[in-house]
């Protein structure tokens, strides 16, 4: 028996290797740290997408041994957030012994045999230091190197003139490695570039690439976002999560972003925000910011700002698009704000201070709803609080407050929510 282990409260999924069923709506997953290695991911079968609202999402595709991130919705997949047990905790876990036996290394020196009329190289999890084995197909569209050894870039890549997709995600590239790029003029068309979890310190010269549209640099050591001015106003989707970013700005100019990921770095101010009209997906966990400020920006679909310093829910109130709010694990102690967001489907104020639930009675189209680990007393006053959703809430979590000690906990929610499919971790029948 092997186990995918997420920081749930059923701590994990059993999983025989070829499919795992888990009922929906997806329990609320918490936590992630690390990388779980491709090759410990076989596969997954689900019944319909459900995005984790997360900024460390990663993808569990239903293609064998390939992992990616963050969630797509033009795919037909799940996106589950990985727990942040240590790799190598992971890898040293008794369940994972059958796994690593029946997955030997690649021989990075044996020669990689190609289909030079393929249009589409996936090398991933070949344990390659370089490419001197591989035969590149001149007419590649899409390049994937993820989960290597790379130090160096191979030169034949810049004369894939075709290319429209790049990843180097997994390896071993630092700032010198990656200086070519800004000369790779074959490479003009390029559309997405992949360089996550590398050792990069600082945003590589992108300005060669007129149709960049997907440039992803998270899990690297960026200390600052210089040098995104010079990356093509063409993109529309930006990821710099988990590095050492201080402040936001160089993003001016970026009018057709709309995903722009900075978790898990140093930011303190919400600021610069002001002429990205079209931003949809805004994720800033796991950061320093004190107060919200959406610099008039009133389109934002998503929103997450989960464990920062926030004291106030205060700054959303334009937000009238807003869909999916995220502030858990802050120091929060009253809802308030929330009364003009009546397209929000997803509220998570969990893991703060908050005593009651206020302002969301006229919210008609919520569906979850998660206020576990706050100091919420009265379980009677949450029908009256969440009037407006009573017919659409599909799941609320509550556990860990002094209401949910209620010996009728869970009928008088049932009751009063009578289309609720899941309370806490419980699925309802």
């Amino acid at each position: 028996m092997r186990f995918l282990f997420l920081n749930h409260p059923c701590n994990m999924f059993n999983w025989d290797g070829t499919e795992t069923k888990i009922p929906f709506p997806v329990p609320k997953l918490i936590g992630v740290e690390n990388q779980i290695p491709p090759r410990c991911i076989h596969q997954l079968t689900c019944t319909k997408p459900d995005p984790s609202p997360y900024p460390w999402d990663f993808c569990i595709p239903t293609q064998p041994n390939k992992l990616q991130g963050p969630y797509d919705s033009s795919k037909t997949q799940l996106v589950l957030r990985i727990s942040s047990l240590p790799l190598d905790e992971f890898w040293n876990h008794p369940s994972m012994d059958d796994q690593t036996q029946s997955s030997p290394e690649k021989n990075s020196d044996e020669t990689v045999e190609i289909d030079l009329s393929s249009t589409v190289l996936d090398l991933t999890s070949f344990q390659l230091h370089d490419l001197t084995s591989v035969e590149i197909p001149p007419t590649l569209t899409e390049l994937d190197l993820t989960a290597n050894r790379l130090s160096s870039l191979d030169p034949r890549i810049s004369h894939l003139s075709n290319l429209t997709k790049l990843s180097f995600r997994q390896n071993l590239i630092d700032d010198a490695a990656v200086e070519p790029i800004s000369r790779w003029d074959s490479l003009s068309g390029l559309e997405e570039l992949v360089l996550r979890d590398n050792k990069l310190t600082k945003i590589p010269d992108a300005s060669i690439f007129k149709k960049l549209l997907n440039f992803d640099v998270s899990f690297n050591e960026i200390t600052s976002l210089h040098g995104l001015s010079k990356v093509s106003n063409t993109l529309k989707e930006l990821y710099v999560s988990k590095n050492e970013v201080p402040k936001i700005e160089e993003i001016d100019h970026f009018h057709n972003l709309g995903i722009l990921e900075l978790g898990s770095n140093r930011l303190r101010v919400m600021e610069n925000l002001q002429n990205l009209s079209n931003l949809e997906e805004l994720w800033l966990g796991r950061n320093r910011i004190k107060a919200v400020d959406l610099c008039g920006l009133k389109c934002i679909k998503k929103i997450s700002l989960q464990s920062n310093r926030l004291t106030s829910m205060k700054g959303f109130e334009d937000c009238v698009a807003l869909e999916e709010l995220y502030l858990s694990h802050n120091g929060i102690s009253k809802m308030e704000g929330l009364s003009t967001l009546v397209n929000l489907k997803v509220l998570d104020v969990s893991s703060n201070k908050l005593t009651s639930v206020d302002d969301i009675q006229s919210l008609p189209r919520l569906e979850d709803l998660w206020l576990n680990d706050n100091q919420i007393e009265s379980l009677e006053s949450i029908a009256e609080a969440v009037a407006g959703s009573r017919e659409t809430l599909i799941t609320i979590y509550l556990e860990k407050n002094p209401c949910a000690k209620s010996s009728n906990y869970f009928t008088t929610l049932k009751n009063n929510f009578p289309n609720i499919q899941q309370i806490d971790s419980n699925i309802l029948a």
